[in-house]
C-alpha cells in the first residue's frame, strides 16, 4: 500500500454492475427535493456528541457517510437514537477501546481522531481500501503535538492507526499544513473547546482549499456557544468551555443539488430545488453564479431555486478552490459546452475518494472530448461525445458525472451507480423521477 491515490485500470473489467444512464427526451421541467447536507449533518453530529446535554438534528442526511458517523459515535459511547426523521443525540464520556470504521468518509476519518483523544484508552481507525490512500498525516501530527499517542499501523500518515488520549491531552497550539484538505483544520476545531487549554490551529501550507468548509465549522461552533477567534488569517483560536446542546435543522446539500441543477444547463429547461437557503456557509451556494457564467439563468423565489438552461452551455475559466467538491459536475458541463473550460485551484482533488483530476481526464477522453491536467486543475476542450462505460472509481461524484453526461449522450453506462449512496440516498431513483416529471 502506498500513498498514491487508487486509480483502477481504465477499462471496465465487468466486476461491478452497470447502470444505463437515461437520456433526456426534451427540455426538463422538474422539482427535486435534495436530501440534507452531509457536511452540516456530520459537523452537527460531532458537536452534539460533545455538548452539555441532549440535542436534536432535524432532517439530517441519512447516507453512508452520515450513518458511518453515527455508528462511530456510538462506538465512542455516545447515544444516537432515531426519532422519526430526526436523530436525538445524548452525550456521555468518550469511551475508548473500540474500532472506528471510516468507510470512505473523510469527515469520519478526519473529525473523530480528535474526539478519540478525549478517551483514556486506545481507539482504532480503519476504512475502505480507497480510504487508505487519503492523507491523514497533518491531523495525526497535530494530535501528537497536544499530547495524544498515535500508533500508525500501516503506511505513516494514512489509515489504519490508533489514537490514545487521556489527561495528558491538554490542547494548546498546533501548526497544520491543510493544503491537502480543509478537513484537517475543521476536524481539530470541532473538538477544541473540550481540551482544557482550548486549541489554536495555524495553517502553514502554501494553499488552503475549500475555505468555506472551515467557515462552516466556525459558524457551527459559534452557534453552539463556542468562542472562536479567526481574526488573524490562517489562524483559528477555540477557547475552552462548554458546547451548547441544540435543536437544529439541516439544510439541503447544495453540492448534491449540483447534478440536478446542471441537468437543466446541459439538456435545456428548468429544474427547481426547494429549501435553498438565502444565506449559507455551504460551498455549493456558489453554484447559481457559476451556472450563470456558463449560460444559464436562475432565480430564488422564497426558498425555491430555479435554474433554466438552453442546452448549450458556455466554457469558462473558473477558480474552484472554494468549492472543489462540485468540480466533477462542472467538468461534465464543460465536456458538453461550447468552447474551452479551465478549472483552477483544485489540486487537492488528487487526494479525495480517488485522484479526481486523473479520473476526470481519463473518463472525458474515453467519451471523446479532450482533457489534460494542470498543476492545480484541468483544461477541457469539448468535442462530440460517444457512448462509453464511465468508471466511477468508488467515487460518488464520478458516478454523478457519468449520469449527467449520459443525459444528452445516448448509450452511456455508469459503473457502480450505488456508490452515490455515500452522500445521496437513492440517487438513481431521484434522477429518473426528475426525468419522469419533465
Amino acid at each position: 500500500m502506498t500513498g498514491t491515490a487508487i486509480l483502477p485500470s481504465p477499462e471496465y473489467d465487468g466486476t461491478l454492475p452497470l447502470w444505463s444512464a437515461p437520456p433526456v427526451s426534451g427540455p426538463l421541467d422538474a422539482t427535486v427535493e435534495v436530501p440534507g447536507s452531509k457536511s452540516l449533518t456530520n459537523r452537527y453530529l460531532v458537536l452534539a456528541a460533545l455538548a452539555d446535554g441532549p440535542g436534536r438534528l432535524r432532517s439530517p442526511l441519512r447516507s453512508r457517510d452520515s450513518l458511518l458517523m453515527v455508528a462511530a459515535l456510538r462506538e465512542l459511547g455516545i447515544a444516537v437514537r432515531d426519532e422519526g426523521t430526526d436523530w436525538l443525540v445524548t452525550p456521555g464520556p468518550v469511551r475508548g477501546g473500540g474500532r472506528i470504521d471510516c468507510g470512505l468518509a473523510g469527515t469520519v476519518m478526519r473529525f473523530l481522531p480528535a474526539v478519540a483523544a478525549l478517551a483514556d484508552s486506545p481507539v482504532s481507525f480503519d476504512g475502505d481500501p480507497h480510504a487508505r490512500v487519503r492523507p491523514m498525516g497533518p491531523v495525526l501530527a497535530a494530535l501528537r503535538d497536544i499530547g495524544a499517542a498515535v500508533v500508525e499501523e500501516g503506511e505513516p500518515g494514512f489509515l489504519p492507526f490508533r489514537v490514545t488520549g487521556g489527561p495528558s491531552v491538554r490542547g494548546g497550539a498546533v501548526r497544520v499544513d491543510a493544503s491537502g484538505s480543509s478537513q484537517f483544520v475543521s476536524g481539530l476545531l470541532l473538538t477544541g473547546a473540550r481540551f482544557p487549554e482550548g486549541l489554536t490551529v495555524t495553517h502553514v501550507g502554501a494553499t488552503l482549499p475549500s475555505l468555506p468548509h472551515i467557515d462552516m465549522t466556525v459558524a457551527a461552533l459559534r452557534d453552539a456557544g463556542v468562542e472562536v477567534d479567526d481574526s488573524v488569517r490562517g489562524t483559528w483560536r477555540v477557547s475552552p468551555g462548554p458546547i451548547a446542546a441544540r435543536d437544529v435543522r439541516v439544510e439541503p446539500d447544495l453540492s448534491n443539488a449540483a447534478p440536478f441543477l446542471c441537468a437543466a444547463v446541459v439538456a435545456g429547461g428548468t429544474v427547481r430545488v426547494p429549501g435553498w437557503p438565502a444565506h449559507t456557509t455551504q460551498p455549493g451556494g456558489l453554484l447559481p453564479g457559476i451556472l450563470e457564467r456558463m449560460g444559464a439563468t436562475w432565480s430564488l423565489d422564497g426558498d425555491v431555486l430555479s435554474v433554466t438552461g438552453t442546452g448549450r452551455p458556455i466554457g469558462i475559466d473558473l477558480d474552484l478552490s472554494a468549492a472543489g467538491e462540485i468540480a466533477p459536475t462542472i467538468a461534465a458541463v464543460a465536456a458538453l459546452a461550447e468552447g474551452r473550460t479551465v478549472l483552477r485551484g483544485i489540486a487537492h482533488l488528487r487526494g479525495h475518494e480517488t485522484d479526481r483530476l486523473a479520473a476526470l481526464c481519463t473518463e472525458i477522453r474515453r467519451l471523446g472530448a479532450l482533457a489534460e491536467e494542470t498543476s492545480d486543475g484541468l483544461i477541457i476542450d469539448p468535442a462530440p461525445l460517444r457512448p462509453a462505460v464511465v468508471r466511477s472509481y468508488a467515487d460518488h461524484r464520478m458516478a454523478t458525472f457519468g449520469a449527467l453526461i449520459g443525459l444528452v449522450t445516448p448509450g452511456v453506462e455508469v459503473e457502480d451507480i450505488a456508490t452515490t449512496g455515500k452522500t445521496i440516498p437513492d440517487f438513481a431513483g431521484l434522477w429518473t423521477s426528475m426525468l419522469a416529471r419533465s
